[in-house]
């Protein structure tokens, strides 16, 4: 028969313990050793970082306040050639400024560029026998008007006409300079809404001041003092303020093409909105005001709502707001 075989199982069986394991006494103390220094390491390791820490920010600040410091005059970066649309710029005012005047005036009742005690606005040169265009509120009312020219002499002048229906007056120097330079003259019928434009004028006194920007739209209407109001109205986003009143807007081509008039704002100053006379308009009644001190207007002596208000109520024709004085309705 078999002999009985003792089987111990592989996993059960344990293995001597070798006579050279440490205590356990002795395995704490080597982990508290360990432990001890593991921490001081990282001590270590803490101080040595903030210390670079502290030298990076120490050299920063000695690059910064001595190194990086510009305590001299700093070179010039050349710019090389300025932009067309720059050079274009330049080209025009240079040519056009001096047909632009700074107009103050005594007693008078303006709107836009009201100074104490009177007024103050633009104006340009009309002719060389010493004719200055204006709008008619900035010398409305004034005993004494001055003209100062793009040499700085101040001349005075008398108001040869008015047209106030039209926001025009007609100044004329007392004592005309050969060195007059009339402005060019160009036409509004041709107008397109966006095409570029310029204007010069003297807002809040800083005399000859250019702004440019675009048609922003065309006719519209612009009422007046008088109840009346002015066809054909060009509207633009080129800055307008106070003392903008009687300047001229400019085509890209340095012609006139309006007399700033007025603008909208809710702040007394420029929001992008401003208005000007057409240079036809204008180019009709100057002429008129100088043969005659005041200008034929034409029409039935009514006063007509925009045409969109005529759309709105679906009336095929134009909307009558009132009669004006004097006129031919009236008379009829």
């Amino acid at each position: 028969m078999p002999q009985d075989v003792k089987v111990q199982d592989h996993w059960s069986r344990r293995e001597p313990k070798s006579g050279l394991e440490p205590p356990r006494s002795a395995r704490r103390r080597w982990n508290n050793v360990i432990g001890r220094d593991t921490r001081g390491s990282l001590i270590r390791h803490l101080w040595v970082f903030t210390l670079v820490l502290a030298t990076l920010w120490l050299a920063h600040q000695v690059l910064r306040d001595f190194v990086f410091t510009a305590a001299e005059p700093r070179p010039v970066t050349p710019r090389g050639s300025l932009s067309e649309f720059e050079q274009h710029n330049i080209d025009v005012f240079a040519r056009l400024a001096p047909s632009v005047v700074y107009i103050t005036a005594r007693g008078g009742s303006g709107l836009m560029g009201s100074t104490s005690g009177g007024s103050a606005g633009s104006g340009f040169i009309w002719d060389r026998a010493g004719h200055v265009v204006t709008n008619y509120h900035v010398v409305a009312g004034a005993r004494e008007v001055a003209v100062r020219l793009n040499s700085g002499d101040a001349i005075r002048a008398r108001i040869v006409g008015t047209a106030p229906d039209y926001d025009l007056a007609v100044l004329k120097l007392k004592s005309a300079l050969p060195s007059l330079q009339p402005i060019p003259v160009g036409a509004s019928a041709d107008l397109r809404v966006g095409q570029a434009v310029l204007a010069i004028g003297n807002p809040f006194g800083l005399d000859r001041t250019l702004t440019t920007g675009i048609v922003s739209a065309l006719d519209r209407r612009l009422p007046t003092g008088t109840g009346r109001e002015i066809a054909g109205v060009i509207q633009t986003d080129a800055a307008i303020n106070p003392g903008n009143s009687g300047g001229p807007l400019l085509d890209s081509a340095g012609r006139l093409i309006g007399v700033n008039t007025a603008m909208i704002s809710g702040s007394g100053s420029s929001a992008g909105i401003g208005f000007a006379v057409p240079v036809d308009v204008v180019n009709r009644i100057v002429p008129q005001l100088i043969a005659e001190t005041r200008a034929m207007r034409p029409g039935f002596g009514i006063a007509a709502a925009p045409q969109a208000v005529a759309a709105r109520l679906g009336v095929d024709g134009i909307v009558i707001v009132d009669v004006l004085p004097d006129g031919s309705a009236e008379k009829a």
